[in-house]
């Protein structure tokens, strides 16, 4: 028997929330990714690793606070802890992946597309890999081509955020990029989900696992956690919200004394004020 889906149990409010979250880890992660490549290259690591944890724990948080408003007609769902939590890991990893390739070898050509790639098909790995953590009273099937669809969003997405993350042009272009991310990650996520068939089989043998409300949420603790300590980060970081690095200051020769840019434009302006320099002539004048 063919059971009703409903992915929309809560009317909007699942969706923006997920969109909202999805949009959060995404402004975080691809700041992160920006500052990597505006500061010393020893703290590159750290940044792109911070990038990639708050890009995953968007992504995660997103795809369960949307099955949260997931239901089946006549039975009941229940999510396997361990499976969860391995989606999570791949969501980080692999999103880890291509940010950086992009952080290391720049947001163009190859390493876009290929770090595009990467991400986009850890948002997916990490949607799927959600679903075979459900257990119900029945058997999930999906359309082939509602799947390859929502994988090709994904990827094409993430390579477009990646590269206006990469341009570094300001706080609202890395805004514009996480908007962009925030509609891969939940545009994935429901064309993923209007693959999904139920067909129920209508025993009274309960669904191992653990509900979603008992098992989720305890859980977004760790998630959201990260995105609080990359938020305070970002704030507490200038560099970060100016999207561009200080004036490198002026190299000292030996033997020339440093000059500011300041002072040189004020003998500039002396000099105009003294008007044109009379040259006296060599030539010895006859008495």
């Amino acid at each position: 028997m063919q059971g009703t889906v409903d992915g929309f149990s809560y009317g909007l409010v699942t969706p923006l929330v997920a969109y909202l979250m999805a949009c959060l880890g995404g402004a975080l992660g691809l700041r992160c990714t920006t500052r990597a490549g505006l500061g010393p290259r020893s703290w590159r690591p750290g940044w792109l690793a911070l990038g990639a944890a708050s890009i995953g724990a968007g992504v995660w948080t997103m795809h369960f606070i949307a099955m949260m408003g997931f239901t089946v007609e006549g039975t009941p769902i229940h999510y396997d802890r361990s499976m969860t939590f391995a989606s999570l890991a791949v969501a980080v990893v692999m999103v880890g992946i291509g940010i950086f390739i992009v952080g290391y070898r720049g947001a163009t050509g190859t390493a876009l597309f290929t770090g595009g790639t990467v991400t986009g098909l850890g948002m997916a790995s990490m949607h799927y890999l959600g679903m075979a953590g459900m257990s119900l009273d029945g058997r999930i099937e999906y359309d082939t081509v509602a799947v390859a669809a929502s994988v090709v969003v994904a990827m094409a997405a993430a390579s477009a955020a990646l590269w206006a993350a990469g341009q570094a042009r300001g706080f609202l272009w890395s805004v514009g990029a996480s908007l962009v991310m925030g509609l891969a990650v939940t545009g994935m996520h429901y064309t993923g989900m209007a693959a999904v068939e139920v067909h129920v089989h209508g025993t009274a043998e309960p669904a191992t696992g653990e509900s979603a409300a008992a098992l989720l949420g305890p859980m977004m603790v760790g998630p959201l956690a990260v995105l609080v300590l990359a938020g305070i980060v970002v704030i507490f970081d200038p560099l970060v919200v100016m999207g561009r690095p200080s004036a490198p200051s002026a190299e000292r020769l030996p033997g020339i004394p440093a000059h500011s840019p300041a002072q040189h434009s004020s003998v500039r302006s002396r000099l105009r004020a003294r008007g044109p320099v009379e040259h006296r002539s060599r030539t010895p004048q006859r008495r």
